[in-house]
């Protein structure tokens, strides 16, 4: 089990695909799988967030849950091959809120291969 932690803290590389055509869109990111530490923290970060956005009746709005789910999403990212307008994008956490922003399909992508843990089982996403 604790080989299985060390393999989802190294992570995966995934490519982004066409959310239409299903083709690599030549983005790539590497994701910390379901069980790796940067997740746990990304989570207990997730909690705090969610405490500090409640208001003095512990309620919290719709756009504010949103954020730290987007803040959550971004700290799953360990790096990336990400261009824009034929340079290198520096990986950066605004940089990766910046694309998660810009797509819903991006987000889902993202959300859902870092969430499964049979692409860890294979110990390989490529």
């Amino acid at each position: 089990m604790i080989g299985m932690v060390e393999d989802h803290e190294r992570g995966l590389w995934f490519d982004l695909l066409d959310p239409i055509k299903g083709k690599p869109t030549g983005m790539r990111v590497k994701l910390a799988g379901p069980d790796s530490a940067t997740q746990a923290r990304a989570r207990v970060l997730l909690v705090d967030e969610l405490a500090e956005f409640a208001d003095l009746d512990g309620r919290v709005s719709g756009e504010a849950r949103e954020t730290a789910r987007l803040r959550n999403l971004a700290r799953c990212v360990i790096a990336w091959d990400v261009a824009e307008g034929g340079a290198a994008l520096p990986f950066t956490f605004a940089n990766v809120l910046r694309l998660l922003r810009a797509g819903v399909w991006a987000q889902s992508q993202i959300d859902a291969l870092a969430a499964d843990r049979r692409l860890w089982a294979k110990g390989s996403a490529e």
